[in-house]
């Protein structure tokens, strides 16, 4: 295997998307940007859309354009019963474990949901960091200023030692472009997206080593 540092996304990466985590994180954003805002409620869902996508995330786009309290919003947003969505998968555990890489959180969501997250899946010692939205500030993948921030953080110069595994196209796709490699996990690869997709988690090292 020729890399050294595998860079994970957290949310509807290293648990499914099917527990519903997500979709819960998604209303606290839609419920603070009404209650806390004061943006009229229709307005939400067509904004949230026009900041994902022009600014990567809902929160680039609150900062770039009302005055919003960035650690409040974080607080707020992943204030949620983990243990109703989550559950320690001991396989999941066992191939990470297993790896010789380095490995690394790379989300951007900020470290105290990252860090409660691995904790309720049981993965936290796994990873040697967590590089979250505040330490990637002012930018948030899939810019490619974020993956040079990440790079570092995990004392990496040579992007073709690294590989990102994240469940959106428009991150690996960056990735690949900023010179890592990529896996899309549970997604289908459209036009050179990444390097490989990942649906079952045993089938990662056989990927590693292919690519």
């Amino acid at each position: 295997m020729r890399f050294t540092t595998i860079f994970f996304d957290l949310d509807d990466t290293l648990y499914p998307s099917h527990v519903g985590l997500w979709n819960a994180i998604k209303a606290r954003m839609n419920d603070y940007m009404s209650q806390r805002m004061n943006i009229p409620v229709g307005e939400i869902p067509k904004l949230r859309e026009k900041y994902y996508l022009q600014y990567g995330t809902t929160l680039h786009g609150l900062q770039k354009h009302h005055n919003v309290d960035v650690q409040d919003y974080l607080a707020y947003v992943h204030d949620l019963p983990l243990a109703d969505y989550l559950t320690p998968d001991p396989a999941l555990r066992s191939i990470i474990a297993s790896l010789p890489t380095r490995n690394l959180i790379f989300t951007n969501a900020d470290a105290a949901h990252a860090e409660r997250v691995l904790t309720a899946l049981n993965l936290r010692d796994l990873f040697t960091a967590i590089v979250d939205v505040n330490a990637i500030e002012p930018y948030c993948k899939p810019m490619p200023e974020s993956f040079a921030i990440a790079m570092k953080a995990a004392g990496e110069t040579d992007p073709s030692r690294c590989l990102m595994i994240d469940d959106l196209a428009r991150t690996t796709r960056a990735a690949k472009q900023a010179g890592l490699s990529s896996i899309l996990y549970g997604g289908t690869m459209v036009n050179g997206d990444a390097d490989a997709s990942l649906s079952d988690w045993n089938d990662l090292r056989g990927i590693l080593e292919r690519i």
